[in-house]
Parts: C-alpha cells; sequence; structure tokens
C-alpha cells in the first residue's frame, strides 16, 4: 500500500481525536522541556561548587524539575493512552458496521476468519501508531532539536562529533524499517488464518470429531501459529536491531564525547560544568531518540494493519438503512414476479437462471418443484435482493426490488433458510430476532403456530434456556420450528420458505402445513419443496428445470401436463436438497 494512502488512512482514524492528542502532546512538551532544564541546572550547580557557593537552591530546582516533568508527563501520557483505546473502539464499530453490511459476493468469496482479525488484532495495532506513534515523533522531534541547539550553544565541536555516531548509525535504522513492516503484515495474515482454520474448526465439529480429523485439523492451525511465531520473531529481530543502535549510538557517542571533551577541558577550551552539562544533555538525547525511534517502528507495525483495514473498508457493502423497525402490523400480501431474469453466481460459474418468468398473485401459496441445481433456492435469493440480477426484473408488489428501500424491502418478508440457522444465545433471542419489540403475547401466539410450546415447556428455563452454540442443543426438526416462529413473529407480508420441514417428523410436518396454509390466507406463501404432501397444498406450483420455468398450474394440472413433474410426483419429489450457486 502506498505511504500516501496509508497516511491518508492514518489521518482519518486519527483526525476525530486531533485535539485531545494534541492536549496529550502538549503535556508531553512540557515534560520534556522541564527535563531539559535539568542539565542546564547540573552545570549551575558544579559552577557553584567550584566556587563554593551555595548549591540548596539548585537542588530544589533540580528537585522541583524533576517531580513537576514526571507528574505532567504521567497525565499526559494517561490522556494519550485513554484517546488510543477510543480511536480503536471507533475503528471496530466503523469495521463491524460496514462488515455486517457487505453483498453475500464479497462474503462468500472473504474466509470469515481472515475478517474477524481484521476487527481484533489488525485493529488493535491502531492504539500505538494514530497517538503514540505521532506524539513520540512530534514531541521527540522537538526535543531532539531543542537538545541540539543546547548542546551547539555549548561546544559546537562535540555536537560535531554527537551527530557524525548519530547519523551514521541512523542510516542502518532506517535500513531496518520496512523489513519491520513486512514481517508485521505476514504475521498478521498468519493470525488471520489461524482464525479462519479454527471458524471453519468449530463450524463443523461434530463433523471434525466424527471424522477423526482432530489431529489433522490441529496440525493445520499449529502450521499458521508456527507461521505467525516465525514472522513475529523475525519482526522482533529486525526490531531488536533498531532499538540497539540506538544504544550503539549514545554509547559510541558518549565515549568519544568524553575522550575528546576530557581533552579540550585539559587544554581550557570548555570548563568541567561544560562537559559535565553536554554528557547529561548526550544521555537526555536517549530519550527523544528512543521516541523517534519507537514512532516509525510502531508506523510501520501500523502501516500493515492499516493496509488490511482498509482492504476490508473497500469491500462491496448494501446500502445503509434501518435495520430494525417497530414490529409492524401485518399488511395486506404482495404480489411477486419475475420478467426474463438472468442470473450467474460468478463470472467464472455457469448461469442459473436463463430468462426466468413468472407471475404469482397476492396471497395465497406457491410451490416451486424441480431437480436439483434448478434455480429454486435462487429465486428467494434474488427477491430479497442478496444478489443483483444480471438481466431482467423482479418485481414485489409490481415495483422492481432495486427501486425498494432495502431494509423496507425485507421488512415485508420473512424467509425461513433451507439450514435453519440457529443462532448461541437463548430461545427467546432467536425468536425476535428478526422482531425485536415483539411482546410476550405475540410470542405465545407463534409457539403454539409452530408447535414450540411444548418444548420450551419442558425446558429448565424456559425462553431463557441457552440453545447452545448453532443451536446444538436443539434437534434438527426443533431448529427448523424456531426458524418457522421466527419468520412468522415478524409478521410478514411476504413468507419465503426454503426446504423448511424437511427435517420434521410426519405429525409435525403436518401440523405446521397447517399453520402454513392459515397464514397463506393473509401472506403471499413461496416455498421450495421435495415432499409432495406440501407440494399438493399449494395454489400454483411453477417447476422448474436447469434455469428455466418449464410450467406453472396445479397439481392436477400438472400431472397430466407435465411429464417432469409426473416424474417428480411418481417418486414423492425424493430429489436431494440445493446448495448455495447450484439452487
Amino acid at each position: 500500500m502506498p505511504a500516501r494512502e496509508t497516511w491518508r488512512a492514518l489521518y482519518a482514524h486519527f483526525k476525530p481525536h486531533r485535539w485531545t492528542v494534541a492536549l496529550g502532546a502538549s503535556l508531553a512538551l512540557v515534560g520534556t522541556v522541564a527535563g531539559l532544564g535539568q542539565p542546564l541546572a547540573a552545570k549551575s550547580l558544579v559552577d557553584r561548587l567550584g566556587n563554593d557557593e551555595s548549591i540548596t537552591g539548585i537542588l530544589l530546582l533540580l528537585t522541583g524539575l524533576v517531580i513537576i516533568g514526571t507528574a505532567i508527563e504521567a497525565v499526559g501520557a494517561y490522556i494519550l493512552e485513554r484517546t488510543a483505546e477510543s480511536v480503536v473502539l471507533a475503528a471496530r464499530r466503523s469495521l463491524i458496521g460496514r462488515l455486517l453490511r457487505l453483498r453475500l459476493t464479497e462474503m462468500e468469496r472473504t474466509q470469515p476468519g481472515d475478517l474477524m482479525s481484521r476487527v481484533t488484532s489488525d485493529t488493535t495495532l491502531l492504539r500505538a501508531v494514530t497517538t503514540q506513534s505521532i506524539v513520540s515523533a512530534a514531541t521527540g522531534g522537538i526535543a531532539f532539536v531543542a537538545t541540539i541547539v543546547l548542546m551547539a550553544v555549548m561546544d559546537p565541536v562535540l555536537l560535531g562529533v554527537t551527530l557524525a555516531v548519530i547519523v551514521l548509525i541512523g542510516g542502518c535504522v532506517a535500513l531496518v524499517m520496512p523489513q519491520i513492516a513486512r514481517s508485521t503484515q505476514r504475521a498478521q495474515e498468519s493470525v488471520a488464518e489461524i482464525s479462519t482454520v479454527l471458524e471453519r474448526a468449530f463450524g463443523a465439529f461434530r463433523t471434525v470429531k466424527a471424522s477423526g480429523a482432530e489431529d489433522r485439523e490441529t496440525a493445520v492451525v499449529t502450521a499458521a501459529a508456527t507461521d505467525a511465531w516465525r514472522h513475529g520473531v523475525r519482526s522482533a529481530k529486525w526490531q531488536s536491531v533498531a532499538w540497539s543502535s540506538v544504544g550503539l549510538a549514545v554509547q559510541v557517542s558518549f565515549l568519544a564525547v568524553l575522550g575528546i571533551g576530557g581533552a579540550r577541558v585539559a587544554s581550557g577550551a570548555i570548563s568541567i560544568s561544560t562537559l559535565v552539562a553536554f554528557l547529561l544533555f548526550l544521555f537526555y538525547l536517549i530519550d527523544p531518540v528512543s521516541r523517534m525511534v519507537e514512532a516509525a517502528t510502531q508506523y510501520q507495525q501500523g502501516s500493515a494493519a492499516i493496509a488490511r483495514i482498509v482492504e476490508a473498508e473497500q469491500l462491496a457493502t448494501e446500502e445503509p438503512g434501518a435495520q430494525e423497525s417497530v414490529l409492524p402490523q401485518r399488511a395486506a400480501p404482495v404480489s411477486v414476479a419475475f420478467e426474463e431474469v438472468a442470473f450467474r453466481y460468478r463470472d467464472d460459474l455457469p448461469p442459473v437462471h436463463h430468462g426466468v418468468s413468472f407471475d404469482i398473485p397476492e396471497g395465497g401459496m406457491t410451490a416451486f418443484v424441480g431437480p436439483s441445481g434448478a434455480g429454486k433456492t435462487t429465486v428467494f435469493a434474488l427477491i430479497e435482493r442478496f444478489y443483483e440480477v444480471d438481466d431482467g426484473r423482479v418485481l414485489v408488489d409490481g415495483k422492481d426490488v432495486r427501486d425498494w428501500p432495502l431494509a423496507e424491502l425485507r421488512a415485508a418478508m420473512g424467509y425461513v433458510e433451507q439450514d435453519a440457522p440457529v443462532l448461541a444465545g437463548t430461545l427467546r433471542d432467536n425468536l425476535v430476532f428478526a422482531a425485536p419489540h415483539a411482546t410476550d403475547e405475540d410470542i405465545a401466539e407463534v409457539l403454539v403456530k409452530a408447535r414450540l410450546d411444548t418444548l420450551v415447556s419442558r425446558l429448565p428455563e424456559g425462553l431463557d434456556t441457552l440453545v447452545g452454540h448453532r443451536g446444538s442443543k436443539l434437534s434438527g426438526g426443533e431448529r427448523q420450528r424456531v426458524a418457522i416462529a421466527r419468520a412468522l413473529l415478524r409478521k410478514p407480508r411476504l413468507l419465503l420458505m426454503d426446504e423448511a420441514t424437511s427435517q420434521l417428523d410426519a405429525v409435525n410436518e403436518l401440523a405446521l402445513r397447517d399453520v402454513v396454509a392459515e397464514v397463506a390466507r393473509e401472506v403471499t406463501v413461496l416455498v421450495v419443496a421435495h415432499r409432495l404432501s406440501t407440494v399438493t397444498l399449494a395454489d400454483r406450483i411453477v417447476v422448474m428445470d436447469a434455469g428455466k420455468v418449464r410450467a406453472v398450474g396445479t397439481h392436477a394440472e400438472l400431472v397430466a401436463g407435465d411429464p417432469l413433474y409426473g416424474e417428480l410426483a411418481a417418486t414423492q419429489f425424493l430429489s436431494g436438497g440445493e446448495g448455495n450457486g447450484g439452487a
């Protein structure tokens, strides 16, 4: 990432806190000025000792400078640390808000673990680079210049010796800075790989155990951890070179100044007090030089992190909008139409839809059937605007979905996904996830409809019972009923159900069919189904094959008029489910 873009991105994070940082820097600078007075006071002390004068006042002054300087620097350090935490918090808020609005196409080609590491470990590196490094560079630079000026006033010859050593060794430090940046970036990428592998393993924990893959997955995570360690050690190596160079520069300068300064004292060119003060300034020079080296090191580390954060910020997102609203009173059902829709998931994949067209009136239940890969699930994804069509139009209530405010469009829908995801948390959390303002009466009504009331009654803490990671404490059928209840609680105008009863037993499946039939009197219901018992309840059936609509009609009409539907009906629609990209 070019340095100019890095600085622009860093400034964007720094800008809201610039005045607070300026206050902290000012306090740090006051502490620095107090420190600069100490060598001058020491020179006066030596002169007074040589002239047999009282040193009480000078000692009090030195003590005061030390105490005041330390106190002021401590306050400044606290302000900067607090501001640094605020920078990290703001960056995380912004990044989290953006990542949760990512388009599905972006999410599907990015590893979730990698995105999580950008929110956690990468933003942590901003703490130092956006506050401490800026202040360290500014105050260190000012203190360095001020010290050099005072040293020049005392003795230009000794200053020349000091600068020669510092410049020589400083050039070596500058050469290792890019190495620190590269090693840090690779270490951060390896940390992201750890998160990615762990997220994959935890997401399929039972499969890992059933496959006896614990050792293999451990080896993959260990390899990523070892890679992170290797690059971290490499970064530490170059940082140690940088810091050792600073110490070497000071020590060599001290020896050179002590030797040449001693000779100048012996020749009468300077006084002993001047040499003492100059040596104190030389030691004082360690602090500003260290600050500048630290700032350069933090910048190299931060630039690696900011590059990864900027990459995440550049991912395409959906339009912003109100994501939650007060639970609506159910309005009139909507119509749905596809007009010559063409779509593919990616340019390198074959088309899923080839001119799909159908027209579904308001209300009632419509079933989508067809072989696996026919494009049924993709119909729902396009209605929800998870993806944009390549050609044609998708109409909801007579209006192109692209003309709907996205939040308003989705607020009108309830969506039951094929795998019925359940989130970690309580059962109540999952039920109200799509309708956060639902009342207890609303919840109780939906529990009965979804046949969850019996389950809740036997749970130890009722609705407040934890369901485990991804609903691991619930059966497949229970998870499906939770997903259905969640969608019904939203009081949608359009209900999309993708194979929503596939894991239910015959009794519960029959009961929920009656619920769906009842809901279809007030809501437009679209279902993707493979069970003949569900399909025969539909007011109309859309038969899809190879990304096209073959036929539309009732069960009786299609059995008589469409060979594919007749074949599917004869086998009770027992074909496999569909996955993303092949639906």
